[in-house]
């Protein structure tokens, strides 16, 4: 018989628990440990079945409005002192833009970076607020090509918004401190973009709790990483519709999609209409305000993952806020266009 056929898609190295707790010690003092909340209220213990626990990690309140500021401080913190002399570069809708700014400036480094034209004014005032200068991109694809240009002709370091160990041992480390304060849960359910924020936290979770069962969540009109681990390899997709703009990545890339692939236990696509109503709950019932990617969690709680994690204590990741006052008020009032 002959042997089987290497992997042409072998596992990624994980980053291992003590690296995790070595970035976790780099950016102590310098990103926020941010809250739990055990939610009890009849507003949700009402739509689940009896005996479910959902316990927030409230990342929302994260410096610069969302996780991303633990994945990029901890890619500007690894990075060699010449590098960052040159500069910094990133592409983003807003969140990850947002942090590469905000990281820069705490370095004293200055940051380039692409955003979408489309994105949200209040974003992009939110970057040239930390020093950030703004260049503006048309799409997606022009975005990424702009990008590779600032790096090639200026020399910039590019932070990458979701691969590579450093933005997984980041986000890796809102994984160990999510346990710390937590204690036993039985499934964290996170939120996937381009996947590095679900392959930090389930690398994490998964070698310090691996009973712990990990699950991600994206748009039905953004499901690149369902398509890979269906594929067995990264996919790019041909076209990006939903209206949680931070979970619009058009393709996952090898690093993020072996530790997905590795530590995931599932993951399910949900429609937009299930993130404004999850929008809707949280400010109705505790009064936060968060984007529609920071709901996707409790979306999938309440819908994909409801029976299958009936009577579980489950983590929910409310993942960021940032979302202009006019973006807001259009979800309240019932236009999820």
């Amino acid at each position: 018989m002959s042997p089987p056929a290497p992997d042409p898609n072998p596992p990624a190295p994980a980053p291992t628990l003590e690296a995790i707790r070595a970035t976790a010690l780099r950016l102590r003092g310098r990103v926020a440990r941010t809250p739990i909340l055990e939610w009890t209220a009849v507003e949700i213990t009402d739509r689940l079945p009896p005996g479910t626990r959902p316990v927030l990690k409230l990342e929302l309140f994260q410096h610069t409005g969302s996780f991303k500021a633990r994945g990029a401080l901890a890619s500007l913190l690894a990075a060699p002192r010449e590098a960052l002399a040159r500069g910094v570069t990133a592409v983003s809708a807003g969140n990850h833009a947002i942090a590469t700014a905000w990281a820069a400036r705490r370095l004293g480094v200055h940051a380039k970076v692409v955003m979408l034209a489309s994105a949200s004014p209040a974003r992009v005032e939110k970057v040239r607020r930390y020093g950030g200068e703004v260049v503006p991109a048309p799409d997606v694809g022009t975005a990424f090509e702009l990008v590779e240009r600032v790096v090639a002709e200026e020399g910039r370091l590019l932070v990458h918004p979701f691969e590579g160990e450093p933005v997984a041992l980041g986000t890796g480390t809102l994984g160990l401190e999510w346990l710390d304060q937590a204690g036993r849960l039985d499934a964290v359910i996170v939120p996937i973009g381009g996947g590095g924020l679900a392959a930090g936290v389930a690398a994490a979770v998964k070698q310090a709790s691996p009973n712990t069962l990990v699950l991600g969540v994206e748009p039905e009109g953004a499901d690149g990483m369902a398509r890979s681990l269906e594929a067995g390899r990264p996919m790019r997709l041909e076209r990006v519709a939903t209206i949680a703009d931070s979970l619009g990545a058009p393709f996952a890339l090898p690093y993020s999609f072996g530790l997905c692939r590795r530590f995931l236990d599932g993951i399910a696509r949900i429609p937009d209409a299930a993130m404004v109503a999850a929008v809707r709950l949280y400010f109705d019932a505790l009064k936060l305000a968060c984007e529609p990617a920071g709901a996707a969690a409790l979306a999938a709680l309440l819908g994909a993952f409801r029976e299958r994690l009936a009577g579980a204590r489950v983590g929910v990741l409310v993942c960021g806020s940032n979302i202009d006052p006019a973006g807001f008020r259009r979800l309240l009032g019932g236009d999820d266009r």
